[in-house]
């Protein structure tokens, strides 16, 4: 059985200053930004046991699912596990968590740097992601038990993902 929890949408953050992004996840200076596209789909949990204590559960993040918009809201492409991004034209960029800033409420607002990029597009060169201006996505706190082990849950997201490249 998989459950959805809603969450509101908020504007895309297309405009968005190097300036207005806490330090911790800003994009090297040495990098410009390339794209910025919107995210719009799931956070999907499931319920697990604990790793410290097998009798006790909680809801572990398993994988996102989206699909990525640019400012006209044209579908360039999606976002799902790896974490990976593939564009429409078939490139394709993983990333690794390297940063994160809590937001209230919400997922948190990540800098990634790219493991690997594949195919020839828009991504074959991204070296850095961010992730900000993140709307819901947040696993509820309760609801996780021994009698919903393994049970999936998925929770609305939108999130502006930007993508950077190496100055030239």
């Amino acid at each position: 059985m998989t459950a959805l929890v809603c969450a509101c949408q908020r504007p895309f953050a297309q405009d968005l200053k190097r300036s207005q992004i806490p330090d911790a996840i800003k994009a090297p200076a040495t990098e410009k930004l390339l794209l910025t596209v919107s995210a719009k789909g799931v956070q999907i949990y499931e319920c697990r046991a604990t790793k410290d204590d097998p009798s006790k559960f909680e809801w572990s993040f398993k994988a996102p699912e989206a699909d990525l918009f640019d400012a006209t809201g044209k579908k360039l492409g999606r976002h799902y596990g790896g974490p990976s991004w593939e564009s429409m034209d078939g490139s394709k960029v993983v990333g690794e968590v390297k940063a994160r800033h809590d937001s209230p409420g919400t997922i948190p607002w990540l800098l990634l740097a790219a493991r690997k990029c594949e195919g020839t597009g828009v991504f074959d060169k991204v070296t850095t992601i961010q992730r900000i201006d993140t709307v819901g996505g947040k696993a509820p706190a309760g609801g996780c038990d021994a009698a919903n082990s393994g049970k999936e849950l998925r929770v609305n997201y939108a999130a502006t993902y930007r993508f950077y490249v190496a100055e030239d």
